[in-house]
Parts: structure tokens; C-alpha cells; sequence
């Protein structure tokens, strides 16, 4: 059986938003940790504490602060982290500064935890599996996700920066239902996009995948 080489179209790469989002998360973490943690070891006689932290205020890139139950604050893996590194006495003295995350969105996000935050934690591969499966979304999440196209980006993104997997799971199924079935222009017109290719450039690209189309 004789395999022909195929010329794959050409492909411009966009820098995606949540890359630019994800790759400024870890500084940004590192940011918030120093800024509770200057405050934890500003006293010149630290004692050992014996606080139990059950409510966490977090603090929006617009200087909003909310107190949320901790149980909530912990569906983000991120900010889960944070307070298990600083500890209850500079978590309990201080807001958790979330420089990624408008009020606006900060309180959809609650929103979610508060909903999910009873929800059994499952394992990286569980969730891999879940992913691959499926594109069905539960009929509260569904009604969660029936917002405006930005607002809805912005969730994913604070999802990912917040490292709340589920969450970020279920916008990314939000938006391939959004596109599916959809032919590239249908998906143009949904989302705004321009089309940087010129008519000869996107004939081209369908002769060269017609055998992909056929399968």
C-alpha cells in the first residue's frame, strides 16, 4: 500500500487567551503568597496559632472584597494551595488578592463553588475520561453558562487561572457545544472571528483535506 505525502494547509498561530492567562498564573500566585506572607511576618514575636480559618475573603483586581466559606474557597486548587502554604493566622488577618478576576466574574465563579463545593474531588485520570467521553453538561451548569459571549471567556479564564478544573471543563464543553455541527464560517459569525484567508487560500485548504472530510 503506497502512502502519498499530503501538504497540510497553512496554520497562523494566535496566541490563545487562556495560554496568556495560564502563563502569568504562576508569577502571579507567587505575587499573592509574598503579599499575605509580608503581612504574616511583619510581628517581631510570631506566636503559634490555634485558628481554624472557616470563612476567606478574597479580594477582586478591582479592590472588591467577599468573605466566602472555606469549604467554597477551596474548590481552586490555587487558592487551596496559597492557604495551606501561608497558614490560617495570615489567611484569617488578610484578603486573598486575586489579581486575574473582576468582581463581576469573581462572584459568578462563587456562585459555582458554592453550588459544587460538595462535589466528591476525582482523580486527574477520572477527570481525562470524563472529558473524552462527553459534551453533555448537567441542567444547572447549563443555565450557568446562558450568559454573554465575553463573560462567558472570562469564567474560563478565571477558571484556569483559579485552577478549577471542573469548572474550566465545563465552559470548554459550553463553547464546543456552541460550535458543533457548525460549518467555518457559521463558527465565524458565532464568535466574531475574522477570516485572514483569501477565497484561492481557503479552496486550497479544502482540496488538500477532502480526504479527511470523506472519513
Amino acid at each position: 500500500m503506497c502512502i502519498r505525502n499530503r501538504s497540510f494547509p497553512r496554520v497562523i498561530h494566535k496566541p490563545s487567551p487562556i495560554h496568556q492567562k495560564k502563563s502569568k498564573s504562576t508569577a502571579l500566585a507567587q505575587n499573592a503568597i509574598a503579599h499575605l506572607a509580608s503581612k504574616s511576618t511583619s510581628s517581631p514575636t510570631p506566636k503559634m496559632s490555634e485558628k481554624t480559618v472557616s470563612k476567606v475573603t478574597l479580594e477582586s483586581n478591582d479592590n472588591v472584597r467577599l468573605q466566602i466559606d472555606r469549604a467554597v474557597a477551596e474548590r481552586s486548587m490555587l487558592i487551596k494551595n496559597l492557604m495551606e502554604d501561608l497558614g490560617d493566622d495570615a489567611v484569617a488577618d488578610s484578603a486573598i488578592p486575586i489579581p486575574n478576576v473582576n468582581e463581576q466574574v469573581l462572584r459568578k465563579v462563587i456562585e459555582w463553588c458554592e453550588k459544587h463545593k460538595g462535589d466528591p474531588v476525582q482523580s486527574a485520570e477520572e477527570e481525562n475520561d470524563n472529558r473524552k467521553k462527553t459534551t453533555e453538561i448537567d441542567e444547572w451548569d447549563q443555565k450557568f453558562m446562558q450568559v454573554d459571549q465575553e463573560l462567558l471567556f472570562e469564567i474560563i479564564l478565571a477558571a484556569n487561572y483559579l485552577d478549577i478544573k471542573a469548572l474550566l471543563d465545563v465552559g470548554c464543553k459550553t463553547v464546543a457545544n456552541m460550535i458543533k455541527g457548525k460549518s467555518p464560517e457559521e463558527i465565524r459569525k458565532t464568535f466574531n472571528i475574522t477570516n485572514d484567508f483569501t477565497a484561492e487560500e481557503e479552496e486550497q485548504i479544502r482540496r488538500e483535506n477532502e480526504w479527511a472530510e470523506d472519513r
